[in-house]
């Protein structure tokens, strides 16, 4: 079934409505491993909480993921809001804080933890979840998450650490923002090549996917 990616905040239930009569399933995109300053509940995350900027977007900054009894209502909110809008799934994004410079001391297990609480919070409100990169965890947590999204594996080389969640049925969808579309589909053949495309970096609508195979 064709499915569309679409931030929680900006999109109405109405939107979601015309979408799945339309015969389309509705993603909602949020972030969980980071605090953006323009979203409606962003005053709601603590300051001791909150860590250095991400790399490539200077006003977002990273959360300390060990801080659960905090973190865990107002995630838990958001995705009650992803539920209550009629969305489908949750791509839950920003969830290898430890492989970053978020500002913690955080370990791979305290990444784990959180990414699985993370997983457990969206089954419990009856939303699927995909893992958003996070490669290295990939064989510990295919278990947890229902499918996968990645972003540039063709240009990382990096698609076969996928194989986790081809080997288990289970979907793994697949964007890049640069390159021939003809060299990323045939590299991206090992994902099945049925969920691949290029887009632009800004996320708009524009989109180049690949053939179904």
């Amino acid at each position: 079934m064709p499915t569309l990616d679409l931030d929680l905040f900006d999109t109405t239930p109405a939107t979601i409505e015309r979408l799945h009569r339309a015969g389309r399933r509705v993603i909602c995109y949020v972030s969980v491993g980071t605090v953006e300053p323009q979203r409606p509940d962003s005053a709601d995350f603590a300051p001791e909480v909150i860590g250095q900027p991400l790399s490539d977007y200077p006003d977002e900054r990273w959360l300390d993921i060990r801080q659960l009894d905090k973190l865990a209502p107002l995630l838990g909110a958001r995705l009650d809001l992803c539920r209550s809008k009629g969305f489908d799934a949750v791509e839950a994004d920003n969830v290898d804080a430890f492989a970053n410079n978020s500002g913690f001391a955080l370990t791979p297990d305290d990444q784990l933890v959180f990414n699985r609480f993370v997983a457990r919070a969206a089954h419990e409100r009856g939303l699927s979840v995909g893992l958003k990169n996070d490669l290295d965890q990939i064989p510990a947590l295919v278990a947890d998450f229902d499918w996968a999204l990645n972003e540039e594996c063709v240009q990382f080389n990096e698609c076969e650490a996928y194989r986790p969640f081809l080997d288990a049925g289970k979907a793994v969808l697949h964007v890049e923002y640069q390159g021939s579309l003809n060299e990323i589909c045939a590299v991206a053949g090992v994902l099945g090549g049925r969920s691949s495309m290029i887009k632009n970096k800004t996320l708009d609508a524009s989109r180049k996917p690949c053939p179904r195979r």
